[in-house]
Formats: structure tokens, C-alpha cells, sequence
């Protein structure tokens, strides 16, 4: 891999800049995205989420990028300042006035959230009925859908971030992949190959392979990054993902705003 676009600081829920940067470039890449979390809902839920898990990006990103700047001018990798968004249809004319406000080298859109619970915390979704999760499923590919509609983002991120969590696994399917695909098709928007389920120990990527297969069919586009919270990870992971898009024979690039 050349670049890794999806990585992590102390400044959301990841690790010292400049220990992610020096990792990144002894795992020979050439170029690293640090896109830390925001969340910029004014729903009460939602900033009570923001307070508990402390992503206050939207507060200290001014900060974070004369430190980008400072670690620029050391290290000789290309360091981009970029931003994961928690998306939800809700919050989108703040999420718009916060990306215009700011001038982040490109955007990454998430959907992070059911019924106000994150997705990969299993105990809340455990005692859910099939129906109810499969339900719940489809409401994320409807968030998802619309996310890519809004053309707010450069890149689409971990496009079934639920896979992560073994309540919901086996229920989506082929009508969900083909809207997605097809919301892709009309886009600026790109979805990641994302190498954050090896995490999990999965030894897998998203998208899955049904719904990679999918989009392939349908001839969308993809762009890359691992997801990496902590410096280790960084070489590991992208030795995985360069592994998985020699195995599968897919190219990725960078989104439009990175284009050389």
C-alpha cells in the first residue's frame, strides 16, 4: 500500500500522532490520513454520546492542525488532516456547517448509531428479536443510503460496520448491497475497503464479499485505509489489506479532493 486514509489519534480514540506517523512510515507508506472522530449532533442523545466517549474534535481541530503542521515539517511521509463524521439524516445541516467551516484535506461519512447505541456494543443488541435486528439492518443501509445522497463526503467508511458485531451477521442481503451500489452510482462519494475487521479477528475486510462483489459488478470504485487506532496496528493491517487487493485483483485511489 501507498497510503492508509482511515487512522486514528489522541485527538478522537487513537494514539500519539507522531507515534502513527513514524509507524506509518516504517511500514514503508508513502502517505497517511489521520481521520479522527467528530460528532456535531445537537440531539441530546447524541451529545451525551459525544461527552461519554470524549470526541471533541469539533472543538480542538484548530489544535490538531498546527500539531499536523509541526509534525509536517519532521517527518518526509505526506500527512493529511482529514475527519471521520458520525452521520445520522438528523444532524446533516450541522454536519454541512462544520465541513464548511473547516478545511480538512477530505471527509470520511460513518454510520456509527442505532436506536442511539453504537453499533458494536453487543450486550444492548443481544436480546433483540431477528425481526427487530433485521429491522434494524435495514435502518442502517437506509442512514447509509442517504449519507452517500448528501455528496457531503469524500469517502464512504466501513460500509457494514455492523458485520463487527456477531448479533447482527447474516442479516443483510443482496436487495440492501444493490441499493447501496446504486446510491454509489449517482455519487462523488467512495466506499473504503477497510481493514478494521481484522481487528476483530475476523481475518476478513468490509465490505463482505457478496457485497463487495456487488459494487464491483456495478462498477464502483474504491479507495483504502485500516482504521488503525494504535501504532502496531498500522503495519499489520496494511500488510493484510495489501494481501486482500492482490488476492481479489482490486485497484484502489484516493478520492477526488487527493487526486494527483
Amino acid at each position: 500500500m501507498e497510503f492508509d486514509l482511515h487512522t486514528h489519534t489522541t485527538y478522537s480514540d487513537g494514539s500519539l500522532m507522531h507515534m502513527m506517523a513514524s509507524a506509518a512510515e516504517e511500514a514503508g507508506l508513502e502517505e497517511i490520513g489521520f481521520s479522527d472522530h467528530a460528532n456535531v449532533s445537537q440531539r441530546k442523545a447524541m451529545k451525551q454520546v459525544k461527552y461519554n466517549n470524549g470526541f471533541n474534535l469539533d472543538m480542538t481541530c484548530e489544535r490538531r492542525e498546527t500539531a499536523i503542521e509541526k509534525l509536517r515539517e519532521r517527518k518526509e511521509i505526506t500527512i493529511y488532516s482529514a475527519v471521520e463524521m458520525d452521520y445520522d439524516p438528523r444532524d446533516e445541516k450541522n454536519i454541512r456547517k462544520f465541513l464548511d467551516k473547516k478545511n480538512f484535506d477530505y471527509s470520511l461519512g460513518s454510520v456509527h448509531n442505532l436506536e442511539n447505541t453504537n453499533v458494536h456494543i453487543r450486550d444492548y443488541f443481544r436480546n433483540k428479536t431477528k425481526k427487530s435486528r433485521r429491522k434494524l439492518v435495514k435502518k442502517y443501509f437506509e442512514k447509509l443510503e442517504k449519507l452517500i445522497q448528501s455528496e457531503m463526503f469524500d469517502i464512504a467508511s466501513h460500509i457494514d460496520v455492523f458485520e463487527r458485531n456477531p448479533q447482527f451477521q447474516g442479516f443483510a442481503d443482496k436487495e440492501d448491497y444493490e441499493q447501496i451500489a446504486e446510491a454509489f452510482k449517482h455519487s462523488k462519494t467512495i466506499p473504503e475497503i477497510n481493514a478494521g475487521r481484522a481487528l476483530q479477528g475476523l481475518e476478513e475486510i468490509h465490505p463482505t464479499k457478496e457485497f463487495r462483489e456487488i459494487l464491483i459488478e456495478k462498477g464502483i470504485t474504491f479507495t483504502a485505509g485500516t482504521d488503525s487506532h494504535r501504532p502496531e496496528d498500522i503495519g499489520k493491517l496494511n500488510q493484510h489489506l495489501d494481501k486482500k487487493l492482490k488476492e481479489l485483483d482490486i485497484t484502489v485511489k484516493r478520492p477526488q479532493t487527493l487526486q494527483h
